[in-house]
Order: structure tokens, then C-alpha cells, then sequence
């Protein structure tokens, strides 16, 4: 008969107890673990060096912003000279504000462990509350080392928070939807920053040669932004040492330069530091609040900054923006300020113009090359976010390709790269100036802005657990900047600001639909799956004819068996004589260390030489490709056989001893599930009967004996089928709307999922597996 234990709780046997061992967090190598991945304290000279390395990385957008803002900010000429002084008053409070107080000193400390971006803050909130979008991640999973995560009390300001999230669906949906828009605009700067970088810096062939037409100066443009796209394939190994080296004779040059006109042009420009002259220039009238725009790009490149954090230490970014990037940033504007107050007409190429004649030539040479380490920052931190959002399902499969075997994180994505390209030259060419592209520039830029504020505000109160006063002074402050900068272009959609608009709502449609209907997907195969029972109920040879070999069966499942499966063997008479059923997902943390990436069970009893195994990856992993991967997957299973054959008692025929009772008898369960939170009363099998039981105790004693000959056993039998070959198996599906389904449901899974579906990477490209072992099986779902 069917009965659970005493005290309430459901027995379990030693299969549970291998699973628990298996999925334990592992405390000896989980220290070990934990000691790598924390930030280690460096000595000051490593430091140093770090931050001096993260200059060609992190500054190169937000150090080029000088060839372009007094350009934008007075597009029609100068009206008033004490514009100039308003407005290098709100740039020097903007980069005070926004740059260094927002980004530099808190959002920087908000990283995945050193990973920043969007999907970074998403990955954080994802861990301290129940928001997630991974279908199907499991508790266990939570003990991983990288899976850091804070625990509060339930009455607490972040508990009450916690729970206000997790009660309602939509309030889940609206941060997915927040941290879309973020990576919307995001790629947005991906297309913008080359364009305006590279058209500015090449504007200064005009200066030596002014008969020069604006269409020469948009080929060169359109030639270097065609080189530096075709060349993205390389990587950057062979150059990376440049890049540093480069951006940092930048700064050293344009603060330089900047020092000099103040001491040459009007020192009194530095009067902008008192705050009193943004309140005068605000009160001017409607041409000072339209300025905002332009102005707002001085501090574009910060959102890049974050995203492009990569492996440097925190402190050495700060100490690289505090000590160089910054000062010199605050010389070149004031520099250019001082000049225009003497050459009022200059105002749109204020920049070139006040380079000194003896340098000019050798300051254009390092400002295209920083132009081009900007544009490819930007590059780089976009192909970055879409590999996020690929791993956590928000973004169509795509080919991805690792141009480092150094350096972690360098990749490559061709279909992204040539679509960048193309809508770059297409921005460049087709509105020919800076001033259109500027306003496209700032809308994307400000709405990235004010995304991760409001991620901010989650992370500060929840991970964090920030006093409410500190959060609400972060707040106020970020969003009142940022608002009235958005306020500014806002207005000039048409001018050019309606480009990240479309960009994103085409960005927004793909990545949401691609995420709905990769839910729906899961939904249906969950709900299709097939129960243990019935595979056991066939039998060891499953009804079939097992051929040698091992066969990889692939689902998104991580529990119970895939319809695939029984869809192939209702169809054909052989199998493989072992069977692996394959789940590989992404989860909400940058990376899965090795010792804790492979989880493996087994289904039914040995005779039936079936397993799963459950492959975890981070969203900045890189999946092994081949031969590397079957390798990892045989070795898990032969270390799995052999701790099962030096247990105690043999769970072969998933018979356990229950010691849960408290009377006298023993109890045999029979466990019809492979996996531990689906036992139910009615999967356990209570056999009371004492000569059965004494049959049971000769059946242990036999098994002590026999364990071991049998893990020796298997694995020469593991080993023979790999002999034999590999066969991976995957599901080759076409998933199409349900005949009552809406309108829009029927557009977004029948035409547009159908298309993305079709024209994105297949499963073997994502999986790396082998074409000339590949068996696909296919199906129809009904969402």
C-alpha cells in the first residue's frame, strides 16, 4: 500500500542521499572557489598598472567626447558669450554628478564579480528575489560558490521589498521589460558611437584643407568605420597593448592643451565652477533648455565604462578615472570654453581650431586612433550584452565566436558585426552631420542612464540594504539630471532622436517575442514530458533493440524524460545501450566554476544504463566545444559510477533502506521518479511483509559483495560504448499557436518566433555538436 512516514515528511532512501551528495555545495573546494573569485587585495604598483590598462578598455567613448559637444550644444553659433560659461558650468557638474559620483563611486561597486552592464544588475536582482525568467533553474542551483546572494529578515525594508516583487507577475514582467529597453539602447550606442567618433575626428581634415567638401570627409569616415568593422574577426591580442598607450597620450594631450588656452585665451572661464551659472543660463530662455542636448554628450561613454568593466578591479578604475581621466576631461572643456570666448565664430569646430599649429597634425593622428579604441569599446561592451541575453533566453541564438584563448571574454559575433556595420555607415551617410547624430546619440545614452538608476534603486535596497535615506538622496539626485537632460531630447525626435527610438522598438519586439515564445516552448514540453514509470514499465531493453554506442539525448528539460525521447522510440525499433539525457542552461551568474558546472543522476535501475546529467553554464562561459565536451560529459558519468559503487548499499534497482520509521520494522521504498521534489505517497511503496524483509537483508548483503565487481563492471561497459560512438540526438521542433489563440499571439509565434527561429543559429551550432553524429527528431508544438 501507498503511505509516507510518520512524521509527515515523505521517506527517502539512499538515492536521495547519493543525489544530496552529489549536489552538495562541496565546503573544502568551495572555499577554494570562493578565495579565487573574491577581488584579491593587490599591492598598490598592480594597482596602478590595472588602472593604466583599463584606459584603452573603459575611457575611450567617454574620452572622445570632446571633439563634439560645444559643436551640439550651440548648433546655430554662438548668442550670448556667457552661454559658453553656463554651459562648461553644467558639463563640469554633469561629469561631477552623473560620471564621477554616480557611475565611478556607486554604480561601479554594483558589478557581477567585475561583470557590468544591464544584464549584470538583472543577474544580482535575479539571485535576492524570486524574478527570474530561467524556466527551468533549480533550488540546487543556488548553492553554487558564484551564486552569492544576502538573506533578510521578512519585516525588513528590503524583505518587504523582496515580497512586492515576487507577489505580482507584472511587477517581474516590468523590470524584464526595463532591462530590455536598457540593452536596446545599449546596442543602440553600439551604432551611434562609431558614427559620431570616427566623423568628428575625421572633420579635421577641413581645418588644413577647407575647400575639402563634407562627402570627403564622409567617405574617409565610412572607409575607416568599413576597416574597423572587417577587422573585428582578428580580435584584439595583438594590439590590445596599444590601446592604453593611446588613450592615455589622448588625455595627456587634450588636458595639455586645454591648460594652454586657458593661460593663452581667458582664464576667467573658470569662474563656470560655481553653480551660480547654470541657474543663469537655464533662465535665458527656450535655446538654453534645447543646449541641454548637446550637453548631456559630455558625459555619453559612462554607460559603456560600465559595461565594459571587465576583469579590472573596481579600485583601478576609480583611481584611472579620479586621477587622469577626469582632470583632464575638466581641462579640455574649459580649454575649448577659453577659446570660444575669444573666437565666438569657431564654435563649431572649436576643438581642431584651438590646437596649436606646431601639434596639429600629430593631434589628429592620436584623435582618430582614439576615435577608432572608442568606437571599438563600444563594439566590444555591445557584443558583450548580447551574449548575456542570449544565455539568459532574451535574445534570438546566435554564433559566437571566442577570439582569445588568453584572454576570458574577447568574442565575436559575425552576424551582429555586419548588421552594426551596415546601420553605422547608414547613420553616417545618411544624415552627414554631427549635430543629427548627436541628438540620436543622447536619447539612447539618456535613456540607458536612467534604466540603471532605477535597477539601482532595487540593487541598493535589496543587495545592498542601503539606509532609505541614502537611496532616496541617490535617487533624486540621478533622476533629476537625468530627466531634464531627457526632457531636452525628447523634444528633437525629429531632428534625429527618433533613430534609438525604431533601433530599440525593433530591438524590444525581437528580444521579447524571442523570449515569450522560447516560455511557451518550455511550458509545452514540460507539460509533455514523460513519466519515468512508463519507461521502467518497458523494461531494460525498452521495448527495443540496444545498439552499442551512448546516446545524447538533448532537452531544456532538467527533470523528468523528454518527449522526444518517446516520440523516437514509438518510431524506431533501437536505441542506444546508454542513454544520456543532456540538459544544458544558463543561470543568473557570470560563471560556473568547473568543479560544480556537471550534476548527474541516474534513471531507473543499472541494467537500464540510462542517466541524466544537467550542464550548467554563467552567462560569460564558454561552452566546450566537440570532442572537450563528450569528454566532460563520459568523465562525469565514470565518477558518478564509481561513487555509487562505493556506497553502502546499492541503489542500482532504486531500492533504498528506509530508516525513517520509528517502530521496529523496516521499510523498502521503491522510488518510481528519478527526481527528489516530485516523491509523492502515491510513488512509495511501503513493503511490510517479514519474509520479504528477510529476503531484503540476504539482498544488502549479497550487494556489499558484488558492489564493487559491478562499478568495474559498468564503467568497462561505459567505456565499450564510447568505443562504439556517440550519437547526439536533439529536437528538431516547430512551435506554432494554438487555433484559439489571439490575434497578436498568432503573429508573435506563428510569423515572427517561426522567423527568428529560421534564420538564427540551430541548437548544433549553439551546442557545438558534430554534424556527422547528429540525429534530429521532429515535432509539432501547440502553444
Amino acid at each position: 500500500m501507498a503511505s509516507a512516514s510518520t512524521n509527515g515528511e515523505i521517506p527517502k532512501g539512499n538515492m536521495w542521499d547519493l543525489d544530496q551528495k552529489l549536489d552538495q555545495p562541496m565546503d573544502e573546494e568551495a572555499g577554494r572557489i570562493r578565495s579565487m573569485y573574491r577581488e584579491k587585495k593587490s599591492s598598490s604598483l598592480v594597482i596602478l598598472q590595472l588602472a593604466f590598462q583599463s584606459l584603452g578598455v573603459a575611457f575611450g567613448d567617454l574620452g572622445t567626447s570632446p571633439l563634439y559637444v560645444f559643436y551640439n550644444t550651440f548648433p546655430h553659433g554662438l548668442k550670448h558669450e556667457d552661454d559658453v560659461v553656463g554651459a562648461l558650468s553644467l558639463i563640469i557638474y554633469s561629469l561631477t554628478f552623473i560620471a564621477l559620483l554616480k557611475y565611478v563611486v556607486v554604480v561601479l561597486r554594483a558589478n557581477d564579480n567585475s561583470q557590468g552592464g544591464t544584464f549584470a544588475l538583472y543577474s544580482l536582482l535575479c539571485r535576492h528575489a524570486n524574478i527570474k525568467t530561467i524556466a527551468n533553474q533549480h533550488h540546487t542551483d543556488e548553492e553554487l560558490t558564484t551564486y552569492s546572494r544576502w538573506t533578510f529578515e521578512e519585516h525588513s525594508l528590503a524583505g518587504k521589498v523582496k515580497c512586492w516583487l515576487e507577489s505580482y507577475a507584472i511587477n517581474k514582467n516590468a523590470i524584464l521589460f526595463l532591462v530590455l529597453i536598457g540593452t536596446c539602447m545599449m546596442i543602440g550606442d553600439g551604432i551611434l558611437t562609431p558614427a559620431i567618433s570616427v566623423l568628428s575626428a575625421a572633420g579635421g581634415i577641413k581645418m588644413d584643407h577647407p575647400k575639402i567638401s563634407n562627402d570627403v570627409v564622409i567617405l574617409v569616415a565610412v572607409v575607416i568605420l568599413v576597416g574597423l568593422f572587417s577587422l573585428q574577426h582578428y580580435g584584439l591580442d595583438r594590439v590590445s597593448w596599444l590601446f592604453a598607450t593611446i588613450v592615455f597620450l589622448w588625455f595627456i594631450i587634450i588636458g595639455s592643451i586645454g591648460a594652454f588656452n586657458i593661460w593663452k585665451y581667458d582664464s576667467s572661464v573658470l569662474k563656470a565652477f560655481s553653480p551660480v551659472f547654470i541657474f543663469h543660463f537655464l533662465k535665458r530662455g527656450p535655446h538654453s533648455w534645447a543646449s541641454l542636448g548637446g550637453i548631456m554628450l559630455s558625459i555619453t561613454g559612462i554607460e559603456a565604462l560600465f559595461a565594459d568593466l571587465c576583469h579590472f578591479p573596481v579600485l583601478a578604475v576609480q583611481l584611472a578615472f579620479t586621477l587622469l581621466v577626469f582632470p583632464c576631461l575638466l581641462l579640455a572643456y574649459s580649454g575649448q570654453a577659453a577659446y570660444i570666448m575669444q573666437n565666438p565664430g569657431h564654435v563649431a569646430d572649436a576643438f581642431y581650431r584651438s590646437i596649436p599649429d606646431i601639434v596639429y597634425w600629430p593631434v589628429f593622428i592620436v584623435a582618430t586612433a582614439a576615435a577608432i579604441i572608442a568606437s571599438q569599446a563600444t563594439i566590444s561592451a555591445t557584443f558583450s550584452i548580447i551574449k548575456q541575453a542570449v544565455a539568459l533566453g532574451c535574445f534570438p541564438r546566435v554564433k559566437i565566436v571566442h577570439t582569445s584563448k588568453k584572454f576570458f571574454g574577447q568574442i565575436y559575433i559575425p552576424s551582429i558585426n555586419w548588421v552594426l556595420m551596415v546601420l553605422c555607415i547608414a547613420v553616417t551617410a545618411g544624415f552627414k552631420n554631427k549635430t543629427q547624430i548627436g541628438l540620436a546619440y543622447g536619447t539612447a545614452v539618456v535613456i540607458d542612464m536612467m534604466v540603471t538608476t532605477l535597477l539601482m534603486i532595487l540593487i541598493m535596497l535589496m543587495v545592498w540594504r542601503s539606509n532609505w535615506i541614502l537611496v532616496v538622496a541617490f535617487a533624486s539626485l540621478s533622476l533629476t539630471v537625468e530627466l531634464t537632460y531627457f526632457s531636452s531630447v525628447i523634444l528633437k525626435v525629429d531632428q534625429g532622436g527618433w533613430v534609438p527610438l525604431v533601433v530599440a522598438a525593433t530591438l524590444l519586439i525581437i528580444m521579447y517575442v524571442w523570449h515569450y515564445g522560447t516560455m511557451k516552448r518550455y511550458e509545452f514540453e514540460k507539460h509533455s514530458k514523460v513519466s519515468v514509470a512508463w519507461i521502467l514499465g518497458l523494461g531494460p531493453n525498452l521495448g527495443l533493440i540496444r545498439v552499442p554506442g551512448i546516446g545524447f539525448v538533448y532537452t531544456e528539460l532538467a527533470s523528468g524524460v523528454p518527449h522526444i525521447f518517446s516520440h523516437l522510440i514509438t518510431n524506431l525499433p533501437a536505441i542506444h545501450s546508454v542513454v544520456l539525457f543532456v540538459c544544458v542552461k544558463f543561470l543568473p551568474v557570470y560563471t560556473v566554476p568547473v568543479e560544480e558546472r556537471v550534476l548527474v543522476r541516474r534513471i531507473g535501475p543499472k541494467n537500464f544504463h540510462m542517466f541524466r546529467c544537467i550542464v550548467r553554464y554563467g552567462y560569460k562561459d564558454l561552452h566546450k566545444r566537440d570532442d572537450d565536451f563528450e569528454m566532460m560529459l563520459f568523465d562525469s558519468i565514470s565518477i558518478f559510477v564509481r561513487l555509487e559503487s562505493n556506497m553502502d548499499y546499492s541503489d542500482s534497482d532504486e531500492f533504498s533502506l528506509d530508516m525513517g520509521h520509528q517502530n521496529t520494522s523496516k521499510s523498502i521504498t521503491l522510488n518510481t521518479t528519478d527526481d527528489v521534489e516530485s516523491f509523492t505517497a502515491d510513488s512509495i511503496v511501503e513493503i511490510t511483509d517479514s519474509s520479504i524483509l528477510d529476503s531484503v537483508d540476504q539482498y544488502n548483503n549479497n550487494v556489499k559483495a558484488m558492489t564493487s565487481h559491478n562499478g568495474e563492471d559498468e564503467l568497462a561497459f561505459l567505456n565499450r560504448c564510447r568505443d562504439a560512438g556517440v550519437v547526439h540526438i536533439l529536437g528538431n521542433t516547430t512551435t506554432k499557436a494554438r487555433r484559439d489563440s489571439g490575434f497578436l499571439k498568432r503573429v508573435a509565434i506563428d510569423y515572427i518566433y517561426a522567423f527568428l527561429r529560421k534564420i538564427c543559429a540551430e541548437n548544433i551550432a549553439m551546442l557545438h555538436v558534430p554534424h556527422e553524429s547528429t540525429l534530429k527528431v521532429g515535432q509539432v508544438f501547440y502553444v
